[in-house]
């Protein structure tokens, strides 16, 4: 009985420690400058791609994720370039303190995992893990007065350089 009784308070001496979400501060705070929708322009990137279109960043699920939705207007480019693209980007934090990571998704298949990080109040960069198999990828976001510029790059295994391979800018709608 003794035991029982012991092991009970053990229990409830331990919900009782557990630590409740935190309600004070916002973990995408550092990601507000992207929040809205943006036309997009590309420039830059794979030769002879010509796009433009829109995207959105808005905050969903009670605030807990910041999503990236996509759309088209008009495209032209080289056989190899999916004019009928698109994604979604979800930023989300794992757990209180941790850093921001995302989750990246398209009609081709592609997942992408990235760690997210703020290098300026008006920057982000959204970095994949490298590895010795497959490219790493880099996507980049910085707001130059009220023009957002992005770019979405790769590095090949053993290689330093990165490559654009989409670039774009535009203002918010």
């Amino acid at each position: 009985m003794k035991r029982t009784a012991a092991l009970a308070m053990m229990c409830a001496a331990l919900l009782c420690a557990q630590t409740k979400p935190s309600t004070g501060g916002d973990p995408l705070a550092t990601l507000h400058f992207l929040e809205g929708t943006w036309d997009a322009k590309t420039h830059g990137g794979k030769p002879g791609v010509n796009a433009d279109g829109t995207y959105s960043f808005r905050k969903e699920l009670h605030g807990h994720i910041l999503a990236r939705h996509s759309s088209s207007a008009g495209c032209k480019g080289p056989v190899d370039f999916d004019c009928d693209h698109g994604d979604l980007l979800y930023v989300f934090q794992d757990a209180t303190g941790q850093p921001l990571r995302a989750i990246y998704f398209d009609n081709e298949g592609h997942v992408l995992h990235y760690s997210v990080s703020t290098p300026s109040a008006a920057s982000a960069v959204f970095l994949s893990a490298p590895s010795q198999a497959a490219p790493q990828f880099r996507l980049f976001y910085e707001l130059k007065g009220a023009v957002m510029w992005g770019k979405f790059q790769m590095r090949m295994p053993g290689k330093t350089e990165w490559t654009s391979y989409l670039e774009w800018s535009g203002t918010k709608k």
